[in-house]
């Protein structure tokens, strides 16, 4: 069967070191933007009267659609709009059936690497950070069920279209498809160490270095920026289910 790569369009005078300048600046741009929404949505819905502090499901919704969904979206397609590369940069197109097929491999292909990752830490005793997603569920366990839906609404599409759609497109154009990968797999890493909390944020770093070229290789083979965002969503919507199975019990300890 043949397959099919992202088109990177024409030829660009951007040198090399300047693209991964502007690739980390847009990762980490990417998650401040976030940050702030987040923080003015949180203080707009707490002056209106809502107890947030009260209801994590509540606060830990309002952070996912303002941040992973407004703040990621409006973050990537602002920076297209600002240069000559315009929204159709990013692929996107109704999945087709190879396409389902790529989505269940990758999931299946990050499952399977975090099993061996993890695997390989316990035998070593290494032990890994935990997100801070992990606190919420801890006060109540319905916040993990939310996070069902949200990965494929928002967690996944929202850092699929910044991380890989943007970050490795713009890196793309300087080092092709490989490096791009590679190079848009750190920073996406990378980026991650801001929300992690207690010893073993390396662990947890290295486990996404392993993962992330999956989302990454499945655009570039399919050229369709909903396949790494259906990966991704489903990917988290099973830990979180697993997670809500374990918090209540659903789970043997």
């Amino acid at each position: 069967m043949e397959t099919t790569t992202v088109d990177s369009g024409p030829a660009r005078s951007s040198s090399k070191p300047r693209s991964l300048v502007v690739a980390a600046a847009l990762g980490v741009g990417g998650y401040v933007f976030a940050a702030v929404i987040v923080a003015v949505a949180t203080l707009a819905v707490m002056f209106a009267g809502v107890p947030l502090m009260d209801r994590p499901a509540l606060l830990l919704g309002l952070s996912v659609v303002m941040g992973q969904g407004v703040a990621f979206g409006t973050f990537a397609l602002g920076y297209l709009a600002s240069t000559d590369r315009g929204f159709d940069f990013v692929k996107v197109r109704i999945p087709t059936l190879r396409d389902v097929g790529w989505s269940v491999l990758g999931t299946l292909g990050l499952f399977a690497g975090l099993i061996v990752v993890s695997t390989i830490f316990t035998l070593l005793g290494v032990q890994s950070a935990s997100n801070a997603v992990t606190e919420f569920g801890e006060q109540d366990p319905r916040v993990f069920l939310l996070l069902v839906p949200l990965s494929f609404l928002f967690i996944g599409p929202g850092e699929e279209l910044l991380y890989r759609g943007v970050v490795q497109g713009r890196l793309r154009e300087a080092f092709g498809p490989w490096v791009a990968i590679a190079a848009a797999s750190v920073v996406f890493a990378a980026v991650h160490v801001f929300s992690l909390q207690g010893a073993g944020k390396l662990a947890y770093i290295a486990i996404l270095l392993v993962l992330s070229p999956i989302l990454g290789l499945a655009y570039e083979r399919t050229g369709n920026i909903v396949v790494p965002s259906l990966i991704h969503g489903a990917f988290n919507a099973v830990q979180f289910y697993l997670a809500y199975l374990g918090a209540t019990g659903g789970l043997p300890q």
